[in-house]
């Protein structure tokens, strides 16, 4: 499987279909009350469909973190015991399960590991590979750790160490960026409400103030122009708070 891209299910593409004929039926009400611009809206559907694919990437990208630095916990634990490499990966397999659950992604990544292991390829191979199809740095980096210290006929217990230890210290940096950021996310998802939540108001308040507004060419060039405006600088505070770490 590629983690790289969050690949949702059937049912999921016709809920986020849904969700984002809703929206388009929300700003055409506020901005044209107009069947032929509700279609016009349309495309924004897709728009919002990529959007929701790309939240869901981030996602699983942050449990794919999270399972794998408790796996490296697990080998660790494993190969100070005493054991290979390729047996740690057993008994992290088990702790996976336990913590996560049998249908955890990297749990199931561990199992399809054990029985390639079985049929004669190398822990460094599976891994590579998993670091490639996750595009997950620090499953990489571990991967192309194991290979030269293998090769080199390093210490694994402390190779492992000094591997979980730098991946603590990243992930702890990037607890702190994101809960920094998270105060400013809610701040910009506030702020692009507000716009709607004003037109909604003197529309149920001030009804005859923005009739003008609707059902002429005039009207409808300014409620376009404000409605590019909107979408325009909704994207760009979203981009801006959207920090990859």
């Amino acid at each position: 499987m590629n983690y790289s891209v969050y690949q949702p299910c059937f049912r999921e593409w016709l809920q986020y279909a849904a969700e984002g004929t809703v929206l388009c039926i929300l700003l055409d009400y506020l901005f044209y009350k107009s069947i032929a611009s509700f279609l016009f809206l349309l495309p924004l559907v897709f728009f919002y469909m990529r959007e929701r694919r790309r939240g869901k990437t981030r996602a699983l990208k942050t449990r794919l973190r999270e399972q794998f630095r408790d796996a490296l916990n697990s080998m660790q634990v494993g190969i100070s015991a005493g054991y290979s490499a390729e047996n740690a990966v057993k008994e992290a397999r088990s702790d996976l399960e336990r913590i996560h659950g049998k249908k955890a992604e990297l749990t199931l990544e561990f199992v399809h590991i054990e029985r390639s292991l079985s049929q004669g390829r190398t822990l460094e191979e599976l891994l590579t590979d998993l670091g490639m199809r996750s595009g997950i740095e620090d499953i990489l980096n571990f991967s192309q750790i194991l290979i030269q210290s293998k090769r080199m006929g390093g210490n694994m217990g402390k190779v492992l160490d000094g591997c979980i230890l730098s991946l603590e210290e990243q992930m702890d940096v990037k607890k702190e960026i994101q809960g920094m950021l998270a105060a400013r996310k809610l701040e910009q998802k506030i702020m692009s409400v507000i716009p709607l939540g004003i037109i909604l108001y003197l529309q149920i308040t001030s009804a005859q103030l923005l009739s003008v507004m609707y059902g002429n060419p005039a009207g409808i060039c300014v409620m376009s122009g404000c409605l590019g405006l909107y979408l325009g600088a909704y994207v760009w505070g979203a981009r801006i708070v959207e920090i990859e770490v």
